[in-house]
């Protein structure tokens, strides 16, 4: 399978840190009723009129450089593409702290969903992504593709929300934004409100716009970029964020044959304990509260904390290529999925890449919640 070049909505030299109330919010104690409340809230989400979608026609590109000048315009709204963890409410109204106008569920047929952005390894191995669609990708008529994860060949499918401008600045700050992203518009097409509906693979009717953000890579972040599997909790996010859309089941039953990581044996189990023990209280200590510091009010950082923070992450992964795997085992992938030897002699090549996560913030929420139990 070719990699591709280009990525919408990946990663760039650019972080946006959570705050450290998200972190503490991940683990309050009354989040199980806090889920259902928030749940009840996505669900009283009045659908998107086919007036407002008719008017994304004329929108354009929204120039990241200006995006402070988005919170002053609080009368005007924003049709903003939502994939991956922010699908659940838990996320998306309760982390980061949206309140969506409208929604309406959708199929992009021109880019798909991937799972290709790095995250921490033996805890949150990779994060969603998405790329143009190419059916060069595709495996010959007959034959499954190499992952479970790339299973899925028709369009992205997620949930557009109509948010103020002021909030779709904060989905910027909290997702990574600044002068590595642009704002692009991509092709959407309602779906069908029975999940029992196919999704289709080339959909008709009239398609409206929606914002996502796009990211130029030059190449693969990991030596193989599909290699890694996501954690249960990340991939439970979706899951969740997928049923309490009523998305189409033919997608949930994708979704739900995802496989996720898991530690298979002692040694990494306790590899992934030592690995913590080093990174988190960094992540934890400096990322969770010290970058509040230093976010200006565009919701970008200056050019040496990015330089920085993206430092810390390639020494992050350094060490875990250069040390973590070869002593405890796999932190990205749960030993004993089946792989072809070319596709396992791919992940063996221990290149340190640069690291860096528009899903910074849930992996970071993650190492804080992990430095206080450390």
């Amino acid at each position: 399978m070719s990699h591709e070049k280009s990525y919408v909505g990946g990663t760039g030299a650019e972080t946006a840190i959570s705050g450290l109330s998200q972190a503490i919010e991940a683990i309050l104690p009354n989040m199980p009723l806090r889920k259902r409340k928030l749940r009840h809230q996505a669900a009283s989400v009045p659908k998107t009129s086919l007036e407002r979608r008719e008017r994304s026609y004329h929108d354009a590109p929204i120039q990241i450089e200006q995006i402070s000048e988005l919170s002053s315009h609080e009368d005007e709204t924003v049709l903003y593409l939502g994939y991956g963890s922010n699908l659940a409410a838990e996320t998306f109204l309760g982390k980061r702290g949206i309140k969506p106008l409208s929604q309406v569920n959708i199929v992009a047929p021109s880019i798909s969903l991937t799972f290709d952005l790095p995250g921490l390894p033996y805890t949150e191995p990779c994060f969603a992504n998405t790329r143009y669609r190419s059916t060069s990708d595709d495996p010959p008529e007959g034959e499954r593709p190499p992952y479970h994860k790339n299973a899925w060949k028709k369009g992205l499918v997620g949930v557009v929300y109509e948010v103020t401008k002021k909030d779709y600045a904060h989905i910027i700050a909290t997702e990574g934004g600044g002068s590595g992203y642009h704002d692009v518009l991509v092709d959407c097409y309602e779906l069908d409100d029975d999940p029992d509906a196919e999704v289709p693979l080339e959909p008709s009717g009239t398609p409206f716009k929606a914002h996502t953000l796009y990211a130029h890579r030059a190449e693969p972040l990991r030596p193989d970029p599909d290699y890694a599997q996501p954690s249960p909790r990340y991939l439970k996010l979706i899951t969740d964020g997928a049923e309490e859309h009523n998305l189409p089941k033919e997608y949930r039953y994708f979704l739900s044959n995802i496989r996720t990581y898991r530690a298979t044996n002692t040694k990494q189990q306790l590899g992934g304990f030592i690995f913590l023990a080093v990174w988190a209280p960094i992540f934890g200590f400096f990322f969770g509260g010290g970058a509040a510091i230093f976010l200006r009010k565009d919701g970008t950082y200056p050019e040496w904390f990015k330089k920085f923070s993206l430092a810390v992450f390639t020494a992050c992964w350094a060490s875990y290529d250069g040390m973590f795997y070869k002593l405890f085992g796999d932190g990205e992938r749960t030993i004993g999925d089946e792989l072809t030897q070319d596709q396992r002699n791919i992940a063996d090549k221990n290149t340190t890449r640069q690291i860096y996560s528009e899903k910074t913030p849930l992996l970071l929420e993650e190492g804080v919640r992990l430095a206080n139990q450390v």
